[in-house]
């Protein structure tokens, strides 16, 4: 992660998350270590995945002591197998003991990231379309989740509520349908934001074509409905396949010539890749 980001966004998520796993004291290492003492511990991989995170595994040791170093034997990206030697943590014992679970949490959640968005990238390797996130992230946690998507292989769809319009079925009923949400978006937002419409049936497809919008969402379509809202469209917009998106049928999506896929599984459903930090070894 960009070490800017990291300072002005990331570093704030990290201490809350040391925060709330020590309130007063770390009761178990204060017991055991009273003193500094130098240590080192090995992060072990403990399944097949995609590594991501690290640069935020090691911020959480050096938030707590800047003394911390991390060896690292494999980077973000890169896969790793059961029992692979990932890196070695060195620093005082107390800091490697207090911020483990805390740096794992980070380190696992991203990692299960990366690897189930590498799975859904490769399902797409020989076509054209994109895959993208969603904003069906862990509250507080966004900045870390979408970078584990980057590095796992997709693109970040937009990154909050300000970055661009997106049309949805209860913005089209407030503004009293589609034509008048994106005249009222082209009124309000900058030039710089695209105008991406939320469409369920052709008929809306239709709509927010004759309105101009840059991007229509095909949402919860049937496979033949997208092929037909695809031919419609014709090139005029970009188009973007969403709604109960998975491994199984990615590819078929893919293969109407879409040129996006969002899917909020990569986010909401990953499962955690297992690591661990054993061996922990005093060095005086």
């Amino acid at each position: 992660m960009n070490p800017i980001t990291m300072r002005l966004y990331a570093d704030d998520a990290i201490l809350r998350a040391l925060r709330e796993d020590i309130t007063f004291e770390d009761v178990s290492t204060a017991s055991v270590c009273s003193t500094p003492r130098a240590a080192e511990v090995q992060l072990i991989a403990k399944a097949d995945g995609v590594l991501a995170g690290l640069d935020v595994f090691e911020r959480a040791f050096t938030l707590l002591d800047e003394g911390v170093s991390v060896e690292r034997f494999a980077s973000d990206g890169d896969t790793v197998v059961p029992g692979e030697l990932v890196a070695y943590v060195r620093g005082d014992a107390r800091a490697l003991l207090s911020g483990e679970r805390v740096a794992l949490n980070f380190l696992q959640r991203m990692s299960g990231i990366a690897t189930y968005t590498r799975r859904m990238a490769r399902a797409l390797e020989g076509t054209n379309t994109v895959l993208v996130d969603t904003r069906k992230t862990t509250p507080g946690l966004r900045i870390f989740e979408k970078e584990a998507v980057a590095i796992g292989g997709g693109r970040n769809h937009r990154y909050n509520l300000s970055t661009a319009v997106m049309l949805k079925d209860n913005h089209i009923d407030a503004a009293g349908g589609i034509a008048q949400a994106v005249a009222a978006a082209r009124r309000h937002a900058s030039f710089t934001c695209t105008v991406e419409v939320e469409c369920e049936n052709l008929a809306m497809v239709r709509e927010a074509l004759e309105a101009g919008a840059d991007i229509i969402m095909l949402d919860n379509m049937t496979h033949e409905a997208m092929a037909e809202a695809i031919r419609l469209i014709d090139g005029r917009a970009r188009t973007e396949a969403s709604g109960n998106v998975d491994a199984d049928n990615i590819r078929a999506l893919a293969d109407l010539g879409v040129d996006y896929i969002s899917s909020g599984a990569l986010t909401h459903s990953a499962p955690i890749l297992d690591l661990s930090l054993k061996h922990l070894r005093l060095l005086d």
